[in-house]
């Protein structure tokens, strides 16, 4: 069950003016860990308002007047009781005492839900370490959606999570992504766009005025005919980020069905190959880089991983047949 609390609005005190937010807190909730305050913080599910009421927007690090107010409006479950634990064959890229850097393929999903109770991440991490059971999600610091593959990061303790997760707020923490879209992108900048939920899908996103802001910054890695390999990275990190900021510039992802629609063959390119193209199984997105301070002594570290096979043999089609065209020409 959700941990019980008041979701009443309190007053920040005015005796801490000049502290910065993320120390305030606990002194509001004292049962709540700072770390797990951030997170609630980062997600959502606690806002803070000024004197007249309005919300403002907020980080772990800012400095507060001391006339603000803040509420608490819901405190999602650590790990249910039934969540197991299950062994999973886990691409485990990095390992120690606060950290894992896991490598994640298509298909497998992060935590459990609906449709999919079962072998996930997280029931695999509890298998690893049944003290993740103590952490939100698990230690899950940040999310890959189900289709999308690569690196993401672990926390295996307290002062890990809650490093981890400031690192995201401040941006501190690098994550960079290979991304092949439809269509001639002709150079690279950035998309800063809010995002929120799909007015009429409710299972999907989109850019839209009153939304969370996201930035996205891309470049144009390789032109290859009417697609176009694509270097991405994320400056924030709401849900399907990647996928509607490049579908809202008319570029989605090759194997998005939901933000691409089903597409046929790209122009230019033979039943063969555009078929591959057409048909590739999930969304042609992958987590290649991942940099973060490590919690304990405060390294830089910087983990990638390769493209998946299937990816990889994607691209050299594609990449051989644009050199066969050009050839012709």
């Amino acid at each position: 069950m959700s941990e019980p609390v008041s979701t009443d609005i309190l007053e920040l005190p005015a005796d801490q003016r000049g502290q910065r937010l993320d120390r305030v807190l606990p002194l509001l909730y004292p049962g709540l860990s700072r770390s797990r305050l951030v997170a609630l913080l980062r997600d959502g599910n606690l806002s803070l308002m000024n004197s007249q009421g309005a919300e403002i927007s907020a980080s772990p690090s800012m400095r507060i007047q001391g006339t603000e107010r803040v509420r608490l409006h819901k405190i999602p479950e650590l790990i249910p009781a039934d969540v197991e634990a299950q062994p999973l064959d886990l691409d485990v890229v990095y390992q120690d005492e606060d950290l894992l850097v896991i490598n994640k393929p298509a298909s497998l999903v992060m935590h459990p839900a609906a449709g999919n109770p079962d072998s996930t991440v997280q029931n695999g991490l509890l298998h690893m370490n049944e003290s993740l059971r103590d952490l939100p999600r698990a230690g899950i610091v940040h999310r890959l959606d189900k289709d999308t593959t690569g690196l993401f990061v672990v926390a295996c303790s307290r002062r890990a999570y809650s490093s981890l997760v400031e690192q995201l707020q401040t941006r501190s923490m690098s994550r960079e992504y290979t991304a092949l879209v439809y269509g001639e992108m002709i150079a690279g900048g950035t998309i800063d766009a809010p995002i929120g939920r799909h007015p009429r899908d409710r299972l999907k996103m989109a850019v839209r005025q009153g939304g969370k802001p996201a930035i996205t910054h891309f470049r144009v890695a390789e032109h290859l005919g009417t697609l176009t390999l694509v270097d991405v990275r994320l400056e924030t990190g709401r849900t399907h980020q990647i996928r509607v900021h490049l579908a809202s510039k008319h570029h989605p992802l090759v194997g998005d069905r939901t933000y691409g629609g089903r597409r046929g063959r790209p122009a230019g390119f033979s039943e063969l190959v555009g078929n591959m193209v057409s048909e590739f199984g999930h969304q042609a997105l992958h987590a290649q880089r991942l940099t973060l301070i490590h919690p304990a002594d405060g390294r830089v570290m910087t983990f990638s991983a390769p493209l998946p096979e299937d990816f990889e043999m994607l691209l050299t089609a594609v990449r051989a047949e644009v050199v066969n065209n050009d050839a012709a020409e």
